[in-house]
């Protein structure tokens, strides 16, 4: 390789370098808040979150490190859901 040659490669590789970099987004990790009326022990409301997880695992968005999903349950407590919304929007 030429020197020519040589000093022309790196000063590309310089140049592209900060684009690379920017490009590589690191992933970031969706949540999903999941309010439940029921109990926590209410086997329809254990159904219903067995279903709705399911179904994201069937479309390709199984919980891991990407997605985490965030479930309040409320019992049929009117306070406790008004409660647990606020905790879910605020973060």
């Amino acid at each position: 390789m030429r020197r020519r040659e040589f000093i022309t490669l790196i000063g590309c590789a310089t140049v592209a370098w900060p684009f690379v970099a920017l490009a590589q987004k690191p992933d970031r990790t969706r949540r999903i808040g999941v309010l439940m009326s029921l109990g926590e022990n209410d086997p329809e409301g254990k159904a219903q979150l067995s279903g709705f997880t399911k179904g994201l695992a069937d479309l390709g968005r199984p919980e891991g490190p990407n997605l985490r999903i965030d479930v309040r349950w409320g019992g049929g407590d009117v306070n406790n859901i008004r409660t647990f919304a606020k905790e879910l929007v605020t973060g």
